[in-house]
């Protein structure tokens, strides 16, 4: 009994030790669980949901972005379209006014060469009605040949046969033919001047469009510039996980960090 007893009293002490050690240890862990702040709290299910709610609308930048960058590409292509057809219309433009100016040097000489003959003395001719008829036919064939030559519009064609603005049938053949070439060279100097006017519009016009060309390409890029940029802000989320754990996983201790920081 004694014995009994001794080794009672000798382990009593070294059990409570043990039992002492065994609670402080409990009593810290618990310490620790209460103190450290929840991983699956309010806090984090907050973090989360701002987290998802940044990205959604992130992803919907990026789409609306998009979007706007291919429709501002397809209306560059057009533009540049637009400004090809506008350079070959001035390009048209531009051979009108050297034919008209070729066309008008050609009768310029010709009305010089039929002034230069009017310093002779005029034929004499009786004077009779069938005279007077010779010249009237003789001015409209002059006339319809000079329009159907394109030398003569058809305007002035009506006036000659209707012995208007000073076309007189009575006059003789060599002063009809001069005053018939210097209206030819007038009314293609007019025509030379309308090609050029016409020349001047069209390389503005092809100007604008090469400039809106230009533009809408700059836009472009700069368009799918941002476009990328939103995206790539998306990548590390959208990054295949590793086999130790998924994306949602890794970036969890930063959420959590968060909320803890605010907390």
């Amino acid at each position: 009994m004694e014995k009994v007893l001794y080794y009672f009293l000798l382990d009593v002490p070294q059990a409570a030790t043990i039992w002492l050690a065994l609670m402080g240890l409990a009593l810290v862990a618990g310490v620790g669980l209460i103190a450290r702040p929840s991983r699956d709290g309010p806090g984090h299910d907050v973090a989360v949901r701002e987290a998802e709610l940044r990205r959604a609308r992130l992803v919907t930048r990026a789409q609306e972005l998009s979007r706007y960058a291919e429709e501002v590409a397809v209306a560059a292509d057009r533009a540049a379209a637009t400004a090809r057809r506008r350079r070959d219309e001035w390009l048209v433009a531009q051979e009108e006014v050297e034919a008209t100016w070729q066309a008008y040097e050609v009768a310029d000489a010709a009305a010089r060469r039929v002034a230069a003959a009017a310093v002779l003395p005029e034929p004499r001719t009786p004077r009779t009605p069938a005279e007077y008829a010779d010249r009237e036919r003789y001015l409209h064939r002059a006339a319809m040949a000079a329009c159907c030559r394109k030398e003569l519009s058809v305007l002035v064609l009506s006036e000659v046969l209707a012995h208007r603005n000073g076309w007189d049938p009575r006059r003789h053949p060599v002063e009809q033919e001069i005053v018939l070439r210097r209206a030819v060279r007038d009314g293609l100097l007019a025509a030379q001047r309308a090609a050029a006017d016409r020349e001047r519009a069209a390389w503005r016009t092809a100007e604008i469009s090469l400039a809106a060309a230009r533009s809408l390409r700059v836009e472009t890029l700069a368009a799918a510039g941002r476009a990328g940029w939103v995206r790539h802000r998306l990548m590390p989320a959208d990054r295949p996980s590793c086999p130790t754990g998924g994306a949602a996983q890794r970036s969890r201790p930063a959420v959590w960090w968060r909320a803890a920081r605010v907390g």
